[in-house]
């Protein structure tokens, strides 16, 4: 793995992130909304108007996610912040929603809900040094819990379906499941 720099999404660096995830907006034109926005309200939105919400969202801050640069190019993104800013992953339909409700609104319970690589930049073991440095991150903003609900196993390594992480790379750091509401998607915590 070539030496990862990792640095908060600030708005200087938002020409960074808009790099990192293309015209398209990284998954389908998603920016990083999935989770932020209810699903009601994000099927009525465009391209556009998602890449609005997140750059409103990185100029209002607190750094929403950390970017990884080799050099000076943006090659990877991990989304982790508060449990309360992600409608989406706290609902009760979810496979990620917390194990105790009054989680959901608690400022210290933490999530790494989504990572991004363009497909070239897959495989190289990013996903472990974000992880990391996202753990650093949530302790460092006072988090005392960080939660993670990723995928057990995907067919390719390489696998857009990997944007929740792989069950091996939070093992890897330490994480422990705490419940599975569907096979393959365990919740997975690790305490700060």
């Amino acid at each position: 793995m070539q030496d990862l720099s990792v640095r908060p999404l600030t708005p200087d660096r938002w020409g960074d992130f808009e790099t990192l995830f293309g015209p398209s907006g990284a998954c389908y034109g998603c920016w990083c909304t999935h989770f932020r926005i209810p699903t009601s309200q994000r099927k009525t939105m465009d391209g556009a108007a998602k890449k609005r919400f997140i750059e409103e969202r990185v100029a209002a801050g607190p750094p929403p996610g950390l970017l990884g640069y080799v050099g000076e190019r943006p090659v990877a993104w991990v989304q982790v912040g508060p449990r309360s800013e992600l409608p989406q992953w706290n609902s009760p339909k979810t496979v990620s929603r917390p194990l105790d409700p009054a989680d959901a609104e608690d400022r210290s319970v933490w999530a790494v809900s989504c990572f991004f690589m363009n497909s070239h930049d897959r495989g190289k073991g990013y996903s472990h040094r974000m992880l990391s440095e996202a753990m650093n991150f949530a302790k460092a903003s006072g988090a005392r819990l960080l939660e993670g609900c990723p995928i057990e196993r995907t067919k390719q390594s390489k696998s857009v379906g990997l944007y929740v992480g792989s069950q091996r790379i939070f093992e890897t750091a330490g994480f422990s499941e705490i419940a599975k509401r569907k096979d393959g998607r365990p919740l997975m915590r690790l305490v700060l």
